[in-house]
């Protein structure tokens, strides 16, 4: 079933921009301000934040246990109100950087995120904050 697209291409790659600015600074306000009121942030390898508190929660714990991130987008595709991308996340913790492949997933609802999810090896990431990665 085909929808119609909600959100311009230029406001999607916008909205991604500004998402990824407020993520570099770990802004917990400034990344929910790009979700809709009932969003959903699934990392796959986990289990489903759902919810505006839970989404909230989920960006708050994150953000206690980094300095920072940075998103290095290799390929993106804007369909409507879906958005693929391929990137490199870049986690700043316990002092040293981890570079982690992400495939993501952002559906939008009304210019906002109401979907997001990632893909990527949970074991890179695990082993990548203990050091052993």
């Amino acid at each position: 079933m085909a929808t119609t697209a909600t959100t311009s291409r230029e406001d999607a790659e916008r909205l991604i921009e500004t998402f990824i600015d407020a993520w570099a600074v770990l802004d917990v306000d400034r990344i929910m301000e790009h979700f809709t009121d009932e969003p959903t942030w699934h990392n796959m390898p986990m289990e489903a934040a759902v919810g505006s508190d839970a989404v909230r929660g989920a960006i708050t714990a994150f953000a206690a246990m980094s300095s920072g991130i940075r998103f290095e987008i290799l390929h993106q595709v804007i369909d409507g109100d879906l958005i693929l991308n391929e990137r490199v996340d870049h986690l700043d913790v316990n002092g040293r950087t981890i570079p982690l492949p992400v495939a993501g997933v952002f559906e939008l609802r009304d210019g906002k995120i109401h979907t997001w999810r990632d893909y990527f090896d949970l074991a890179a990431f695990t082993n990548g904050i203990s050091g052993e990665g």
